[in-house]
């Protein structure tokens, strides 16, 4: 890191940058290896950030990237609004703007970074999208013993409700993560931290259920067997895009037509555990959260809580 803010420093006393017209391709490629050796993110956030860098340097066009101003900035996160982006995905996308330009700063690419002035992610944050505790039961029994892998369906289900786990943290679940009868499992959130989650009783029969009568053919299917819990069609672990069009395929069977996701599940595991009187920062360690600030949007959600906590607790309710 060092050596690249020299060559930086040395660029701007020169008053030049380097290379300006050097190709997409090429900062793109060299973008992508220093958010890999530098940053140290992990590769579903570097696929994010590579998703998001295509569609900037869609929208630049013919532009210069030297002479790109916050105004012409605010005109792409307009853009994005203009194109439906939700504003959490329009927020990710102005920190992955944000981190390209430092990188082209270090590079000497670029002189300032204009990125810096956009508005901030808490901005753009939003009330999540939360599933009722009868809309979550509908869901839960929409898939059917006709259904090829229901036994695999049903305990993925169950999983992504009962432990509040992101998409990526159930796709990596091992066999040797569970600890059913101490009800409880193993699962390895961002940056590679681990966390021990609770698991009920329901989720557990269906994990149980699963490993009995299906995991095994599935596993056989590949050599050498997959340590992962939840195995494909070929025996190779369930990847986001299949959990993604997993639930949404159950969704729409148990009638739920607003938009829905495996993170819905999340949101509605933690509104219900805090609607039920659960504190907030055991909900943040079941999550996972590094800050308490990103539990509390969940405080939110959930207004009858605090009405009757409210009418219990002030003298004058």
């Amino acid at each position: 890191m060092a050596k690249r803010v020299t060559k930086l420093q040395k660029l701007q006393s020169l008053g030049a940058t380097a290379n300006p017209t050097r190709s997409f391709d090429s900062l793109r490629e060299d973008f992508l290896s220093y958010l890999r050796s530098e940053c140290h993110l992990s590769e579903n956030t570097i696929s994010a950030y590579h998703h998001d860098l295509n569609r900037f340097l869609g929208w630049l066009g013919s532009r210069r990237l030297s002479s790109l101003t916050v105004n012409h900035l605010s005109d792409y996160v307009a853009s994005l609004q203009d194109h439906g982006l939700a504003p959490t995905s329009v927020s990710r996308n102005i920190v992955a703007t944000r981190t390209f330009f430092r990188f082209l700063q270090l590079e000497g690419t670029v002189r300032d970074n204009p990125a810096d002035l956009l508005l901030t992610q808490k901005n753009w944050q939003r009330i999540p999208e939360v599933l009722s505790p009868k809309q979550i039961d509908q869901f839960l029994r929409s898939p059917r013993k006709t259904d090829t892998f229901w036994q695999r369906d049903v305990a993925i289900l169950e999983v992504l409700y009962a432990t509040g786990c992101r998409a990526s943290e159930v796709c990596s679940l091992r066999m040797k993560d569970l600890s059913l009868e101490e009800k409880h499992l193993q699962c390895e959130g961002k940056g590679g931290k681990q966390r021990m989650v609770p698991i009920g009783q329901r989720a557990i029969r269906a994990i149980t259920i699963y490993c009995d009568e299906l995991r095994s053919t599935l596993a056989s299917r590949r050599s050498p067997e997959s340590e992962t819990l939840f195995l494909s069609r070929t025996g190779q672990a369930v990847d986001r895009i299949q959990l993604w069009r997993l639930v949404k395929r159950y969704a729409r069977r148990a009638g739920i037509h607003t938009k829905i996701s495996p993170h819905s599940l999340r949101h509605s595991f933690a509104t219900h555990l805090l609607a039920g009187g659960a504190d907030l920062r055991l909900v943040q360690e079941m999550l996972g959260h590094a800050s308490i600030q990103t539990t509390q949007i969940y405080t939110h959600v959930d207004k009858s809580r605090l009405q009757r906590v409210h009418q219990q607790f002030h003298p004058r309710a």
